[in-house]
């Protein structure tokens, strides 16, 4: 992804106008940049790949400012399908991680992420 194509994906996400470059200097160097309050208006380098930077946007309060929402069977699908498409862990190793996380957490079961895997599955 190039640098302007980032740029019009975060500025979607924080509801601006595409087309715009953003000053990714402060996350490049500092490894965050908050360009407002808002929702995904933070910057993050979570580091490098093969010499490239791995920059993400986020929000600027923590995951225990806010209520957590049970996640969707489509999200946990995305998700987990993510993870396993990486190679680094087998169906039940990504289903388990992810039944463990903040807002899947009672939830969720490893069982049921496994069928979503799996099969497409959408019970809970």
């Amino acid at each position: 992804m190039t640098v302007q194509q980032f740029a019009d994906i975060a500025a979607q996400e924080m509801y601006r106008e595409p087309g715009t470059d953003l000053d990714l200097v402060d996350a490049l160097t500092r490894g965050r940049a908050v360009l407002g309050e808002g929702r995904y208006e933070t910057l993050v380098c979570a580091g490098q790949v093969d010499g490239l930077p791995v920059l993400a946007f986020t929000a600027p309060w923590g995951m225990d400012d806010v209520q957590w929402v049970i996640p969707s069977a489509a999200y946990v699908r995305f998700l987990a399908s993510g993870l396993l498409s990486a190679g680094a862990w087998d169906v039940e190793g990504v289903a388990s991680y992810v039944a463990a996380c903040p807002g899947a957490a009672g939830h969720w079961s490893t069982e049921a992420i496994t069928d979503l895997l799996l099969d497409g599955g959408s019970t809970q």
